[in-house]
């Protein structure tokens, strides 16, 4: 946060000298006033290009393992620029470092989802997918498991086969629950 604000402060350093040197080489025929507005106008531009290139910047820092598989665009009106250009405030993930497939019933998979919102703190959860079924719960501290690893009074959300959330969820991962089969490493499916 320092380093984009040192950013928009030099932005509109930038702005004022460029608008002062165009100022000065047309012999002074342009008003006095474009300086101050060419500071404000490279802040504005700062601004601006700041919230647009935040969710790119945040993906591109995301290990290999971590898949964006959402963002919203938003328009606001007073950011008049969203309406021509949604702007993205949110990025949702699955964190695909943490991905288990269960032993007993490999269509459910255990995997981390990571949110992200502009101008907050990244918060990471813990969710199964129930993949035959279409299905997402999400594990919270008071969450129980059976011996299967099967959720005890979970809440499940349906989900369309197609949707994002559970193709990349669904596509592997290492054996959790159940028995331990003898020999059976610990990226098998057991």
């Amino acid at each position: 946060m320092i380093m984009e604000f040192l950013a928009v402060i030099v932005a509109g350093f930038g702005g004022f000298g460029v608008a002062h040197f165009l100022h000065r080489i047309s012999w002074r025929s342009l008003p006095d006033w474009i300086a101050p507005f060419g500071a404000a106008g490279g802040m504005l531009l700062m601004v601006i290009w700041l919230e647009y290139t935040w969710a790119g910047r945040f993906e591109a820092g995301l290990p290999d393992d971590v898949t964006v598989v959402s963002k919203n665009e938003v328009r606001i009106w007073y950011r008049p620029w969203t309406y021509i250009v949604p702007l993205s405030t949110r990025i949702t993930a699955i964190d695909n470092r943490v991905r288990q497939t269960n032993r007993v019933n490999p269509d459910l998979v255990l995997t981390g989802i990571v949110l992200k919102e502009r101008w907050a703190l990244t918060f990471g959860f813990q969710s199964l997918f129930d993949c035959a079924n279409a299905r997402r719960s999400d594990l919270t501290e008071g969450t129980r498991l059976d011996d299967a690893g099967i959720p005890l009074d979970a809440e499940w959300y349906q989900l369309t086969p197609d949707d994002p959330f559970l193709t990349v969820a669904c596509g592997g991962g290492a054996a959790y629950g159940g028995p331990r089969e003898e020999g059976a490493d610990s990226g098998g499916r057991g």
